[in-house]
C-alpha cells in the first residue's frame, strides 16, 4: 500500500519543479526589454508593457544604460504620417517655465508661427515603451518628437536641409536636452528623413497649424526659443545679414568621428520622464512670450583691435541675367553665434579674443533687431556637428558665453 502514495508523492514533486522552472523562464522574459530587436521591444511597448515607474530618477529609471537601435531594418514607406488636428494641452509637460540641468525654459503660448533651424538627434530602443513627458507610450516605430519649448501635443514638419527629405511629426515630449540641439526625432522620422544612421542632422522645424496648416512660420534662433539661465548674450538671426564688419583667418575644422545620438550616454540621460500639471493661471501666457535676452558688454583683452576693419558688403551680386539652369540650393552650413552687441567696440573685442583662440574663421554681422542695429559675432562655418560641439567648449574656456547654433 506504500507504494502507491510514494509514486503519486514522486509525481508532485515532478510537477512543482516544472512550475518552478517556468516561471523562471518567464522572468527572463520579461527583464529583456532593453533587447535591440523589435520583437522583444515593439509588441510589448505597443499594449503598454514596459513597467515605467515615473518616480525613479533618470539614471536608473531605464532597463538599460545606452540607447541603441533595432537590428532589423525599417520600412518607413509602410508608416503612415500623423494628420495635424487640433487637440487640448496636455494636463502634464507643459508647465512653464521648467529647469532642466540647470536651464530654464519657457513652453510656447501655442505652436503658430513657429520655423526654427537647427542641429536634429534621435533617440531609440532605450526609451521605447517609457512615457514621455505627456505621460504617453513613445513608440520609436511611430513619426513623434520631442522639443524643449513647443506645446504638448504640437505638429511640426521636420526637412532635412541636406537632403530635402522631409517628415510630419507629432511632438510629445520635452527635450533634447543635450547642447547645441533643437529637435529629437523618433527613430522611425529619423530614418525617414535621413538623420539616421548618421546620428545627428541640419534640419528646418517648421510648426503646423492645424487651422491653418498652409501658414507661412517666422524664423527664429534656437537661443529666442527657450530661454536659458546660463546664455546671457544672444538674439535671433537675420535670414540675410545687412553687411559683414570684419572677419578673422580661416581655420580648418577638425573632422572627428560622426556622432550617433542613438548610442551616446549623455544624450540618454537627458531625458525627461514628465512634469507636473501646467498651472492655468492667467499669467502663463504672458509669461511665455520670448524676449531676447539683455546684452552684456564683454571686457576687453589686452590686445587688438578689429573695429577699423573696412566693412565689406555680405550680400550677393545681383546677377547680369537669368540663370541658363535652375539653381540647387546650397549645403546647410553650421555657425556658432558667441554673442549679439549694439556696441560695436565690444563686438569687435570678443572677434578679436575668438580670432586670436584660432577657433575658425571668425565674422561680426550687422543686423537689426527690433528697429535696432546689433552686431552678431560668429564661428563658422565649421566642418560638422562634432566640430561645433567641441568649439563650444572651447568658446565657454575662454570665458565668453557658450553659442548657440545658426544654421545657414
Amino acid at each position: 500500500m506504500a507504494r502507491p502514495w510514494r509514486r503519486l508523492a514522486m509525481l508532485c514533486l515532478i510537477a512543482g519543479l516544472v512550475a518552478l522552472l517556468a516561471a523562471c523562464g518567464g522572468s527572463r522574459t520579461r527583464s529583456s526589454k532593453g533587447s535591440t530587436s523589435r520583437g522583444n521591444v515593439g509588441s510589448p511597448a505597443r499594449r503598454g508593457g514596459v513597467n515605467d515607474d515615473t518616480s525613479r530618477s533618470q539614471s536608473s529609471r531605464y532597463g538599460v544604460d545606452n540607447d541603441s537601435v533595432p537590428n532589423d531594418n525599417l520600412d518607413v514607406s509602410k508608416l503612415v504620417e500623423p494628420t495635424p488636428r487640433s487637440e487640448p494641452r496636455s494636463l502634464y509637460g507643459n508647465k512653464s517655465p521648467y529647469s532642466v540641468l540647470g536651464k530654464s525654459y519657457t513652453v510656447l503660448p501655442n505652436a503658430s508661427g513657429y520655423d526654427e533651424r537647427g542641429i536634429a538627434s534621435f533617440y531609440g530602443s532605450k526609451f521605447h515603451g517609457y512615457k514621455t513627458s505627456n505621460f504617453e507610450n513613445y513608440d520609436m516605430y511611430q513619426f513623434t518628437a520631442a522639443h524643449k519649448t513647443l506645446p504638448l501635443p504640437s505638429y511640426a514638419r521636420v526637412t532635412n536641409l541636406e537632403n530635402g527629405k522631409t517628415v510630419v511629426v507629432r511632438i510629445n515630449d520635452r527635450g533634447p536636452f543635450h547642447e547645441n540641439r533643437i529637435i529629437d526625432l523618433s527613430y522611425a522620422a529619423a530614418v525617414k528623413i535621413g538623420v539616421w544612421p548618421k546620428g545627428t542632422g541640419l534640419v528646418e522645424v517648421r510648426a503646423i497649424d492645424p487651422d491653418h496648416p498652409d501658414a507661412p512660420g517666422t524664423l527664429v534662433s534656437s537661443s529666442a526659443a527657450s530661454s536659458s539661465a546660463s546664455r546671457a548674450v544672444s538674439s535671433p538671426a537675420p535670414t540675410r545679414p545687412s553687411s559683414l564688419i570684419a572677419t578673422g583667418p580661416a581655420v580648418a575644422g577638425v573632422v572627428s568621428r560622426p556622432a550617433r545620438a542613438a548610442t551616446t550616454a549623455p544624450q540618454a540621460s537627458s531625458r525627461v520622464a514628465f512634469q507636473p500639471p501646467a498651472s492655468t493661471s492667467p499669467g502663463d501666457a504672458a509669461s511665455a512670450a520670448i524676449v531676447p535676452p539683455p546684452m552684456r558688454p564683454v571686457t576687453a583683452p589686452s590686445a587688438g583691435d578689429i573695429a577699423s576693419a573696412s566693412i565689406a558688403s555680405a550680400l550677393p551680386p545681383e546677377p547680369s541675367g537669368p540663370p541658363a539652369v535652375p539653381t540647387v540650393n546650397p549645403k546647410p552650413k553650421i555657425y556658432l553665434q558667441v554673442g549679439a552687441f549694439s556696441d560695436l567696440a565690444n563686438a569687435s573685442r570678443v572677434a578679436d579674443q575668438l580670432t586670436r583662440a584660432g577657433l575658425g574663421p571668425v565674422s561680426v554681422i550687422q543686423g537689426d533687431l527690433n528697429g535696432h542695429p546689433v552686431r552678431r559675432v560668429r564661428v563658422g562655418p565649421l566642418a560638422d556637428v562634432d566640430t561645433a560641439d567641441r568649439v563650444t567648449d572651447q568658446i565657454a574656456g575662454l570665458g565668453l558665453p557658450r553659442p548657440s547654433v545658426a544654421v545657414d
